[in-house]
């Protein structure tokens, strides 16, 4: 890294069995858009950090476990989006419940078994 310039997240990439079914789950369930996909990768715009879905990186590093990884989605009402989710088939791990005073998380799991959270105003 340079000395002038701070380091910054760019991408979080995730493995996956099947990045069709992965990037199906993100784009069309989710509603991230998908910004490229070819061969094992899928890419989609998650608000100035680009999502990455790789079935190479399941295939050389598989889950050995629950992995101590949660990734967190910023949405303007948790309930709301819990509510469009479910109608969705989404199935959650824990329904919306406060976290710190006024914002409200309600966290699920992608098809991959990752851990995801709604985060937000309740």
């Amino acid at each position: 890294m340079t000395t002038d310039a701070k380091p910054r997240l760019s991408m979080i990439m995730l493995g996956t069995a099947d990045p069709d079914r992965s990037a199906a789950f993100y784009a069309d369930t989710l509603g991230f858009a998908l910004r490229s996909r070819f061969e094992e990768f899928a890419f989609l715009d998650a608000g100035g950090v680009m999502l990455g879905l790789s079935g190479d990186l399941m295939r050389t590093r598989p889950r050995t476990g629950a992995e101590p990884v949660e990734v967190v989605i910023a949405v303007e009402s948790v309930t709301r989006s819990f509510d469009a989710l479910r109608r969705k088939g989404v199935d959650f791990l824990r329904e919306p419940r406060v976290v710190d005073g006024t914002n409200y998380a309600a966290t699920f799991e992608d098809p991959d078994g990752h851990l995801l959270s709604l985060f937000g105003p309740r």
